[in-house]
């Protein structure tokens, strides 16, 4: 990939370059010097290119550090959130449970208070015609 990119890097500084070389037929063909200068010249483009690449590549890596950073942040903020809602579900469940409790003790205490009345009525009604009539006319006997 980076060969490419420098083959193709090198063909389009070649095109540049050799322009002003075709536009004057009359004029001499260029001497080794100024090739050599133009090649140096080349070779520190490409230096700072590469240089660039560098300091770019150096960027990307930090902005994946941070990136990463901000992922853990709000994956231990969703964390949190859906630990808040099971604590909150608990809380309902168990707070439930316990304002119920006082109902179911008050109907325990008024079932046993009715079974107790019923065994009272029924021992005086064993005494008392009258009543045994009245009991066994609303069914409770």
């Amino acid at each position: 990939m980076r060969k490419i990119g420098l083959l193709l890097l090198l063909t389009v500084l070649f095109i540049l370059y050799s322009n002003p070389v075709l536009a004057g037929e009359g004029q001499t063909s260029l001497t080794n010097r100024e090739i050599l200068e133009r090649l140096h010249t080349l070779d520190l483009s490409i230096a700072r290119l590469e240089e660039g690449q560098k300091n770019l590549i150096i960027r990307i890596d930090g902005l994946d550090k941070m990136i990463d950073g901000l992922v853990n942040i709000i994956l231990g903020g969703f964390g949190i959130v859906f630990a808040g809602i099971f604590a909150l579900i608990g809380f309902v469940i168990w707070d439930r449970r316990t304002a119920l409790a006082p109902a179911i003790r008050k109907n325990q205490e008024l079932k046993e208070r009715e079974q107790r009345l019923e065994k009272a009525i029924r021992e005086y009604a064993q005494r008392e015609p009258k009543l045994t009539e009245i009991l066994r006319s609303v069914g409770m006997l």
